[in-house]
């Protein structure tokens, strides 16, 4: 028995219709609920996504400070209301009650992590970052180089050379960061002497 596509479409209807009808739902009713949109009533905020560095453009729904709804915005000139599964996926990270809100510690040797607020772990990080700094820091740094000799020959020889760095922190940039946050990264993680700086697009 041949089905065309129009056939198959208005027996998937009918099926439905009748789960519906069989449940207890009229046909009326399922047609009122199918038009009320959950943003209905909803503010509007024009945003970008924070996943990558390609900026698309979303609409966030809220109603009483919360989401309710993330979308493509369709007048960005970048995504055109397109989006990938991350960024459609937005509205379930920010409504899931498994998220973390807070930050989380584990001192050194315990098994359980406990919920620590930030200004004391921004202080920490600080604290951690310039002890291993003043610890690891190096001024200089010998190197062998080749050099040429007054008869014309090459010879290695072992030269002292101002480096001003540590070797013992590295930093990993985000691909949401934009040109300007890059920027004064930079600047910071080069006068604190950091040499191993990479960035999570290249990993």
């Amino acid at each position: 028995m041949g089905v065309s596509r129009r056939d198959f479409l208005k027996l998937s209807g009918g099926t439905a219709v009748a789960g519906a009808i069989g449940a207890g739902i009229s046909p009326q009713k399922a047609s009122a609920a199918e038009k009320e949109l959950r943003i209905k009533g909803a503010k509007e905020t024009k945003t970008i996504c924070p996943y990558c560095s390609v900026g698309c453009g979303i609409l966030a729904y809220t109603k009483d400070g919360k989401l309710v709804d993330a979308e493509g915005d369709p007048d960005h000139p970048i995504s055109e209301g397109t989006l990938c599964s991350k960024g459609a996926s937005l509205y379930q990270v920010v409504n899931n009650p498994t998220r973390l809100t807070k930050p989380m510690y584990r001192a050194p040797g315990a098994t359980d992590w406990k919920e620590v607020e930030w200004g004391w772990a921004l202080d920490e990080i600080a604290k951690k970052i310039k002890d291993t700094r003043d610890r690891t820091f190096k001024a200089t740094s010998k190197a062998r180089v080749k050099e040429k000799t007054p008869d014309g020959k090459e010879q290695e020889v072992e030269k002292e050379f101002v480096v001003n760095r540590t070797d013992a922190i590295a930093h990993v940039g985000s691909a949401a960061l934009d040109n300007e946050e890059c920027y004064m990264l930079q600047k910071a993680l080069r006068s604190w002497g950091l040499v191993y700086i990479e960035h999570q697009a290249r990993i």
